[in-house]
């Protein structure tokens, strides 16, 4: 993997950081490593949140994507995943690391979620999108995947995996991912007070929010 100069922020080029397509959460999960390592998050990624994008159908669409054909870069995802960055002791807007997008890399939050989530585009009540905002230091110890979820019915690859070895959890938990992805509107914070966004993020699965309430959430995270 590349090394990232912190000096080229905030542009900076995605394919420096090691990507498999298909493969996102994996994918993030080594993007916040390198910030880590690289000084350009914090060395424990506590600067750092992973945030699962999906819904109950599992229907999600996104727009510039680099996986589209189309001229507006809409993909229906099943799931998808960003890394946002926001540093506690900076009035700077937090930032959207994601590699599979068309836009700057990274992107000021506001302004990633006005093109890639199109708020003002109305969308049926089933392609309502959620997100599951996970602190990167709980990620690092508790995510693990072996890839089921990439295999056909008869054992063979949907899309070829990455070259590096399964993510395996320090507790030693083989496979979680189903659980970052499974997300309901009942689920959803009813309120994002100091209190039960402290006690929230402190959790394995972190917190499920709306996307109205994304951008107030990191305002209001301790």
């Amino acid at each position: 993997m590349s090394s990232v100069i912190i000096s080229e922020l905030p542009a900076m080029d995605a394919t420096r950081f090691q990507q498999t397509p298909y493969y996102c959460e994996e994918n993030v999960y080594l993007l916040c490593k390198t910030l880590c390592e690289n000084g350009v998050a914090d060395e424990t990624g506590s600067d750092l949140f992973v945030v699962f994008i999906s819904n109950e159908r599992k229907q999600v669409p996104l727009w510039h994507q680099k996986a589209s054909t189309r001229a507006d870069g809409i993909v229906l995802w099943d799931y998808h995943v960003i890394c946002i960055q926001r540093k506690k002791e900076s009035d700077s807007e937090p930032l959207v690391w994601d590699l599979d997008s068309t836009l700057p890399f990274p992107s000021p939050l506001a302004s990633y979620l006005t093109e890639t989530i199109q708020p003002s585009f109305q969308l049926f009540a089933e392609y309502k999108r959620f997100f599951r905002v996970v602190h990167a230091p709980l990620f690092f110890k508790h995510f693990a995947s072996d890839r089921r979820h990439m295999k056909g019915p008869d054992g063979s690859w949907i899309a070829q995996p990455p070259p590096y070895q399964p993510i395996v959890a320090q507790d030693g938990v083989l496979h979680n991912l189903s659980e970052y992805t499974a997300m309901s509107a009942t689920d959803t914070l009813s309120s994002l007070d100091p209190e039960t966004l402290r006690e929230a993020i402190s959790q394995k699965l972190g917190v499920l929010v709306s996307h109205s309430q994304l951008q107030d959430l990191f305002t209001k995270l301790p």
